[in-house]
């Protein structure tokens, strides 16, 4: 039976908060804290992206609008400006990083036999990078042009759930290729990558460790063709090629043979050209995959839309850090609910409109979500639907 809890209350019960003290612990959050926990500002800062507040006085007014409640939101202190903004601006980023990926860990199981669109068994990754513009008098850390601030957000995105496994916060200037050096390559998996990060001595290293990769090729690429295979012109394929590089550089860098797959899309009248290490699986299915890296350019839109990473509440490099970490937990666990609570019918978008309106509500959770008007909400833009929609 219900007992009147407040809808964002129920939301955070979804958290695991023994890993979360753990996360606290491991980086000494609440030394020397008497009143603001860490919890108190994860709370506050998840209140923040869900009822889409847009600065640390907009947070605050409203928690303080609704004081007699915010005992049983979880917080039990007052909350103040500058409280919030001295946490964000010394408490350990890292603490919301790493607990951003315990949700994540927790969210690709929930995931795992979901389907994107590609019929194969192994774990399909998308890399990108995408870039949030700052005032660089505000964000001197954040370097990027002469006149212009910028933090970049590098992500590897599980195709299954479109769930971010592994994100990177850099300022602009860092090269979308460096992040290759950080990874740990999962052997057998698929990385889906574009030109940006064509370096083969790199890719070579992802081969070395029984890593896939699919990536276009640039038009200056120097390569001699040793045989080519059978195709169907009519699935739109061009060529399935076994090359090795020809140039000075990079027949050093990357020694061993590549496929060459050639595809022309009929839609965009675009022709296209894809590298891979992978010579067992179907020319198309390299052409296809490669299609589905538009689920990454999805993701970033998405977030920028729908979460509060694009105007930050503070303008340190720890405080813009800890609020793209938070707003990641948030969208991780937003999508654990809805795998939870099996609501297939809905999309995130959906579901985080019906918060935003409902947190102070002492309502079941599960019955503010399945109510039947919002089961028949369409979107104008389809686009939108991919995310969770399955």
């Amino acid at each position: 039976m219900y007992t009147g809890r407040l809808v964002f209350s129920q939301l955070m019960d979804f958290l695991p908060m023994r890993e979360f003290h753990k996360c606290v612990n491991r980086y000494q959050g609440n030394h020397y804290i008497k009143n603001f926990s860490c919890l108190d500002q994860f709370l506050c800062m998840s209140f923040a992206q869900l009822s889409y507040r847009e600065s640390l006085r907009d947070i605050v007014a409203c928690l303080r609008a609704m004081q007699n409640k915010s005992y049983h939101m979880g917080m039990r202190t007052k909350v103040s400006r500058s409280t919030l903004a001295d946490a964000n601006e010394i408490r350990d980023w890292r603490i919301y990083a790493d607990f951003a990926q315990v949700l994540i860990h927790i969210a690709r199981d929930l995931y795992a036999n979901d389907d994107f669109g590609v019929e194969l068994d192994e774990t399909v990754y998308a890399l990108d990078a995408s870039t949030i513009d700052l005032c660089l008098s505000l964000f001197p850390w954040a370097k990027f042009r002469k006149t212009k601030g910028a933090v970049k957000l590098h992500t590897l995105l599980d195709l299954r759930g479109c769930i971010p496994t592994f994100i990177s916060i850099t300022d602009g200037k860092v090269h979308d290729v460096n992040i290759l050096d950080q990874l740990i390559p999962e052997p057998g998996a698929f990385y889906i990558m574009d030109r940006g990060y064509l370096d083969f001595r790199r890719l070579y290293i992802l081969d070395q460790c029984m890593a896939f990769f699919v990536i276009r090729s640039k038009v200056n690429t120097q390569f001699r063709r040793l045989y080519s295979r059978t195709i169907d012109k009519d699935l739109g394929l061009r060529c399935d090629q076994t090359i090795v590089l020809s140039g000075i550089k990079t027949s050093k860098e990357y020694p061993d043979k590549l496929r060459r797959v050639g595809y022309f899309d009929d839609k965009s009248e675009r022709r296209f050209s894809f590298l891979t290490n992978n010579f067992i699986v179907p020319a198309l299915v390299v052409a296809e995959l490669y299609r589905c890296r538009w689920q990454v350019e999805l993701f970033f839109k998405w977030i920028k839309q729908h979460l509060r990473i694009k105007s930050f509440y503070g303008t340190s490099e720890n405080a813009v850090k800890t609020q793209i970490w938070i707003a990641v937990s948030v969208y991780v666990l937003v999508a654990i609910v809805k795998k939870k609570m099996k609501l297939d019918d809905l999309s995130l978008y959906t579901i985080l409109q019906i918060l935003s309106v409902t947190l102070f509500e002492k309502t079941s959770l599960l019955e503010v979500l399945t109510a039947s008007q919002y089961n028949t909400y369409t979107m104008c833009n389809d686009n939108q639907l991919r995310l969770f929609s399955y």
